[in-house]
């Protein structure tokens, strides 16, 4: 039986899910009225134990935890199933079991209740984070997507209009913070226990590489600097203080790394606005250094709330809304995309 979706053009109301690694996220996104609802659920003490995400055991937490959220979303909001005009649900990229969870119950659910669905790009998701702030920013502009998965300079005209202009040819840079957080000794999640730690550290004592600053390009790689720490841990003398002062050094070469290739692709693209995305995004001290950047050349840089850094429902709301008002829609045997690159998705012009 086909479900009897509404028109495009009535779309308003739309409940995300994402469940691409380790946090069940959903959300409920009004068209006019913005955010209604917001559940996020994450697995770190369930991973903890194993210093890192083991998939397995997110599929089945993503399980035990979606429907709950569920219907916890639509309690906040307010929300009926009968008010709801379509699903979105991540799609890829992701770990493939966590992406079953998410689209199988996002795409069954739109099947019962007769609306359509609409699979999303994690990164697409990410990217238009901040347009759920009061200040949108405007086409065009440079993203900088950054996580524990991704690392990315992306030149933006609109939704789907994504021209790939830099990327991590190895570890991205969150991984590179959390492999080096427990090189430290430091519990899972690493990444921001080592920017804690940094900010105890004293600023001369250890000058770490920028990699890939030396020649042309926008491409990252951090392996060689995670490599530079591990070998900067194994010869120190290792106190408490020593600790920080290690973690201040990695943090400062990642945040110098990132700011040098924004402040070139700012340049090669003649754009004054960027956005950064993605979970490292809610690092204080790269935030504070772009934001320097930008007020020196005069442009603006844009950031979700942190509350919408890491992985969340509510960007996944908001792409699909936007892919499901421009008539893009998934049948019910839609299949997951662990790999999905960002620049080939469809533009909605």
């Amino acid at each position: 039986m086909t479900p009897n979706f509404i028109s495009i053009e009535e779309l308003m109301r739309i409940l995300g899910i994402e469940t691409s690694c380790d946090e069940t996220g959903i959300a409920i996104y009004d068209d006019k009225l913005g955010l209604l609802s917001h559940q996020l659920y994450s697995q770190v003490d369930l991973h903890a134990d194993y210093g890192g995400v083991v998939p397995e055991l997110a599929s089945r937490d993503h399980v035990r935890k979606i429907v709950p959220l569920v219907q916890e979303s639509m309690k906040e909001a307010n929300c009926s199933k009968e008010e709801i005009d379509g699903v979105a649900y991540t799609q890829g990229p992701g770990l493939i079991g966590a992406l079953l969870v998410g689209s199988s119950v996002g795409r069954s659910l739109a099947f019962a209740w007769g609306v359509p669905s609409v699979g999303v790009h994690h990164m697409e998701g990410h990217l238009l984070a901040p347009m759920l702030e009061d200040e949108k920013p405007e086409f065009p502009f440079v993203a900088l997507l950054v996580s524990g998965g991704h690392t990315m300079l992306v030149r933006v005209d609109g939704i789907g209009e994504y021209e790939l202009l830099g990327e991590s040819l190895d570890d991205a840079a969150g991984e590179a913070f959390d492999k080096t957080a427990k090189l430290l000794g430091l519990d899972y999640p690493g990444g921001p226990r080592l920017a804690k730690l940094a900010d105890k550290g004293e600023p001369s004592s250890y000058h770490f590489p920028r990699p890939m600053t030396d020649r042309p390009g926008l491409d990252f790689s951090f392996s060689g600097l995670k490599t530079y720490a591990a070998n900067t841990i194994r010869d120190a003398e290792m106190t408490e203080q020593v600790k920080a002062n290690i973690a201040f050094a990695f943090q400062q070469a990642v945040v110098d790394t990132l700011v040098i290739k924004c402040r070139r692709a700012l340049k090669e693209t003649g754009l004054k606005r960027l956005v950064i995305a993605g979970g490292v995004s809610a690092n204080i001290h790269l935030r504070n250094e772009l934001a320097e950047l930008m007020q020196k050349l005069r442009g603006k840089v844009y950031y979700p709330s942190l509350a919408y850094c890491t992985d969340n429902g509510a960007m996944i709301a908001y792409a699909g809304l936007q892919r499901l008002k421009a008539g893009q829609t998934e049948s019910i045997a839609a299949s997951v995309k662990p790999r999905w690159p960002l620049d080939s998705l469809s533009s909605l012009n």
